[in-house]
């Protein structure tokens, strides 16, 4: 029976339709474009492929196209019926995700890989920090991350993509140079690793090295296909590194060029994560054009994400709607305040008192914002996201607390983040304590 790159026996008749699920699979794990290409090659090669009819759908997902995640899905789960018992679960663990049903497929999936513990597919859905642990509202995600992947790494050796998030998982938690070295030995093994080149930026951010990320991001972005996943991402890093070296200009140069919902090729969630948080640190560190950008902002959130219920959306829909409209604002805290009393909201009480904290911000309403986003910082990592993302949500409880007097307390974060890592602005920001 033929294989696929992991060793596991795929069902397949043709060969070419292998070399193209392959590939394209590969292109999905490392967030590289060509993905959907290559796997539309593999089922126009078999039509009853559903090994690529899946992973057609979780590529789908990925790009915020659910409809047709959806339907990709039902065609894999048709085209099941015959499968070996891995292919067979491979195709319903995924379908459970890319149905709304993360708690069964959470349950699928770590069935799966304790008994398959090299199906990468399948596992990667448990990985990063748009994952379903990451989703799901509890505080040690990263940690549970790392310790699965611990777990498995006997049975992995050196693949470059199971070393990358390897080592992206030590990198948040607490490990940035252990972590550095494990996604050396990965981007070593495929340079063009987008997923890997991210956990690389990570640890720049971790261990303070603004300087190094720019000199390898210079050096990285070049060759990389601005079509793909995570190429808008990846220049959000590096426009924050710019600001962080105290050339704001240049970073909304690339903030218009790559990063704006009006110029970005990425999905509508990261898109809108990226754009608002650049917008929202701008407003915080004092830097950028007044008034800043926020309309295409705002419209991006109505426009794809009008409902709460993803948390990290409705985060930084928050961020736009206190720029630009209160109502709004409002309207979002009031929906996200309904589903955290009747429990339908998994990150609880934090996800709108973070909003309210950022509605009194904007309103310079300085006191009230630090003692709301004070009140959040223990739950924080339930929304998701990573190190990187949530810190504009410290950032604004410590500038909110310059605003209102409470140095002591700004001094306070300001020493432990400086005690984990340097930063320029937390120095500044400490003198002013002083």
């Amino acid at each position: 029976m033929l294989q696929d790159r992991f060793g596991l026996p795929v069902t397949i008749a043709a060969p070419q339709s292998l070399d193209a699920y392959v590939a394209g699979v590969d292109r999905l794990l490392s967030a590289n474009a060509g993905a959907e290409a290559l796997l539309r090659q593999a089922v126009e090669a078999e039509p009853r492929f559903a090994l690529a009819h899946i992973a057609l759908a979780r590529d789908a997902q990925l790009w915020g196209r659910i409809d047709e995640a959806k339907s990709a899905a039902a065609r894999a789960l048709d085209c099941a019926a015959g499968l070996s018992e891995r292919e067979r679960r491979h195709v319903e663990a995924i379908a459970l995700a890319v149905n709304g049903q993360p708690t069964r497929a959470m349950d699928a999936i770590l069935a799966h890989v304790r008994d398959y513990p090299r199906d990468a597919l399948v596992l990667s859905l448990l990985l990063g920090v748009y994952s379903i642990p990451a989703f799901s509202g509890r505080p040690d995600h990263h940690e549970a991350q790392r310790a699965l992947l611990e777990e498995l790494a006997p049975r992995w050796n050196e693949d470059w993509w199971f070393l990358g998030y390897l080592g992206w998982s030590r990198v948040e938690t607490g490990d940035p140079e252990g972590g550095a070295a494990i996604i050396d030995r990965s981007l070593a093994l495929n340079p063009r690793n987008a997923h890997g080149a991210h956990s690389r930026v990570h640890a720049h951010v971790e261990l303070g090295e603004a300087e190094a990320a720019v000199k390898f991001l210079t050096a990285w972005l070049p060759s990389h296909d601005r079509a793909s996943q995570l190429c808008c991402h990846i220049h959000w890093h590096l426009a924050l590194f710019e600001i962080d070296l105290g050339r704001p200009e240049r970073a909304f140069e690339r903030y218009r060029a790559e990063i704006s919902p009006e110029t970005a090729t990425s999905a509508p969630l990261p898109t809108l994560a990226d754009s608002a948080s650049f917008l929202w640190r701008c407003g915080v560190y004092g830097v950028g054009p007044q008034p800043l950008p926020w309309a295409a902002v705002a419209a991006l959130a109505e426009r794809a994400f009008p409902r709460t219920g993803l948390t990290f959306a409705d985060l930084h829909a928050a961020m736009a709607a206190a720029a630009t409209d209160a109502s709004a604002l409002e309207r979002r805290i009031a929906e996200l305040q309904r589903r955290a009393d009747d429990g339908s909201l998994p990150q609880g009480q934090v996800v709108p008192t973070i909003c309210r904290g950022l509605g009194a911000y904007a309103r310079g309403e300085f006191s009230e914002a630090a003692t709301l986003l004070d009140r959040a910082m223990p739950d924080l990592t339930r929304i998701a996201g990573s190190h990187a993302q949530r810190e504009v949500f410290e950032d604004t409880l410590i500038a909110a607390c310059l605003r209102s007097g409470r140095y002591a307390r700004a001094r306070e974060l300001l020493t432990a983040r400086l005690a984990r890592r340097p930063r320029a602005l937390d120095r500044t920001w400490l003198q002013r304590c002083a």
